[in-house]
C-alpha cells in the first residue's frame, strides 16, 4: 500500500490505521502447522486458504487490535493485495463519514461498505460515537 499525500496534507484526524488485505492459495487447510506450498487449482478457483489483513490471520485481533476512544475521528488506509478476492470493505457498526473512491479525490458520504478491488485502494472515514468493538 503506497500513499501519496496531497500537497496541502490531509485533513486532520485523530488516529490513522493502515491495513491490507490479502489471500493465499495454501496446499494445506487452514491452520495447518508450517510452511504451506501454493496451490495453483485453488488458485484457479478462487478458493483461498486464507483471507488476511496485515499478512497474516488474527493480526488485527487481541493485543493488536486498533484501538480508538468514542468521539475520535479515524482514517483508515486500506488496500486489496489480492490477487482475486474483491473486498467489500466495511466496519460492523459504522457507517462511513467519507470514502475516498479509489483512494482518490473524489469523495462520497455516509457510505456502509466500499468495493476495492484487487490492486486497488480506498481511504475511509469515520468518528466512533458511541463504545463498542468495532470489527472489519
Amino acid at each position: 500500500l503506497f500513499v501519496v499525500e496531497p500537497a496541502d496534507g490531509w485533513p486532520e484526524v485523530d488516529r490513522e490505521f493502515y491495513v491490507v488485505q490479502s489471500e493465499f492459495y495454501t496446499e494445506g487447510q487452514f491452520g495447518d502447522p508450517g510452511l504451506q506450498g501454493f496451490d495453483m487449482d485453488r488458485a484457479l478457483q478462487e478458493d483461498p486458504g486464507y483471507v488476511v489483513f496485515n499478512g497474516r490471520a488474527g493480526s488485527l485481533t487481541g493485543d493488536n487490535a486498533m484501538q480508538a476512544n468514542v468521539g475520535e475521528s479515524i482514517r483508515i488506509f486500506f488496500g486489496n493485495g489480492g490477487p482475486n478476492l474483491t473486498s467489500s470493505f466495511h466496519v460492523i457498526g459504522e457507517i462511513f463519514d467519507t470514502v475516498y473512491d479509489e483512494a482518490g479525490t473524489a469523495t462520497t458520504h455516509n457510505v456502509q461498505t466500499t468495493s476495492v478491488p484487487p490492486g486497488g485502494a480506498t481511504i475511509v472515514e469515520f468518528t466512533t460515537r458511541v463504545p463498542a468493538t468495532y470489527i472489519l
